[in-house]
C-alpha cells in the first residue's frame, strides 16, 4: 500500500509504521496523526478512548477479546515498552476468513502498530517482562458489550509462542469459538 500502511493476509488489518527521524540524542515520530491516517484512506475512524497497560511477567496473554454492537470498537494498537505478539482473528460470521489469524510482533524497537477493525478478535502476549501497550478505540468501553474467546481454541490454533501463558480469571473461563455468540456479520466481498 504505503510505506506507512502494510496489508497482511486479513482484508482490513493493517501494519502502520510511522517514521522516526533520529539524530544522536534518540529518535521522535508522530504516533498518530489525522493528516497521516487520512492520506492512508483511514480518515473513517474517529478515536474516542485511549487505553495503556502493563505487564509485569513474559508471557501475560490479555484476550481474545471483542466489544459486541453498539460499542464495537476499532483498536490502534502499539507496544511503547518491551515486545508483544499481538493477534487478530476474524470473527465475523459469514466471511471467508473467518476464524482466521493474523500475528504481528509489535515492539518498543519497531514502532509498529496494528489496526484491528471492529468485527475482529484481539489479544497479545507479552514477549517481555515489563511491557506496555497503547492503543486507541473508536468507541468507549461498555461492560455489557464486553466478550471473549478463549486464546487456546483448537479451531483457530494460534501459535502464540508458549504453552503456559499468565492470564485472568475472565480469559482463562472464556467460551470457546463454537460456543460464543456471533454478534458480527460479514458485509460483503473483500
Amino acid at each position: 500500500m504505503s510505506d506507512f500502511v502494510t496489508e497482511t493476509a486479513l482484508p482490513g488489518v493493517l501494519i502502520l509504521t510511522p517514521r522516526r527521524f533520529g539524530d544522536a540524542r534518540g529518535w521522535f515520530a508522530e504516533t498518530f496523526s489525522a493528516a497521516r491516517m487520512a492520506e492512508a484512506g483511514l480518515d473513517h475512524l474517529t478515536w474516542v478512548q485511549d487505553n495503556h497497560s502493563f505487564s509485569a511477567a513474559r508471557g501475560t496473554l490479555r484476550g481474545l477479546h471483542y466489544q459486541a454492537p453498539p460499542h464495537a470498537q476499532d483498536k490502534l494498537v502499539r507496544c511503547s515498552r518491551g515486545a508483544i505478539r499481538d493477534v487478530a482473528v476474524d470473527f465475523r460470521a459469514g466471511s471467508p476468513s473467518f476464524a482466521k489469524w493474523v500475528a504481528v510482533d509489535l515492539t518498543a524497537e519497531n514502532g509498529r502498530q496494528l489496526l484491528v477493525p471492529r468485527g475482529f478478535l484481539h489479544g497479545f502476549v507479552t514477549l517481555t517482562e515489563d511491557t506496555e501497550v497503547q492503543y486507541k478505540c473508536t468507541d468507549v468501553y461498555a461492560p455489557d458489550c464486553d466478550g471473549a474467546v478463549r486464546w487456546d481454541d483448537p479451531e483457530i490454533g494460534i501459535d502464540w509462542g508458549l504453552e503456559a501463558p499468565v492470564l485472568s480469571a475472565k480469559d482463562a473461563a472464556a467460551p470457546l469459538l463454537a460456543a460464543a455468540p456471533r454478534p458480527f456479520r460479514w458485509e460483503g466481498a473483500e
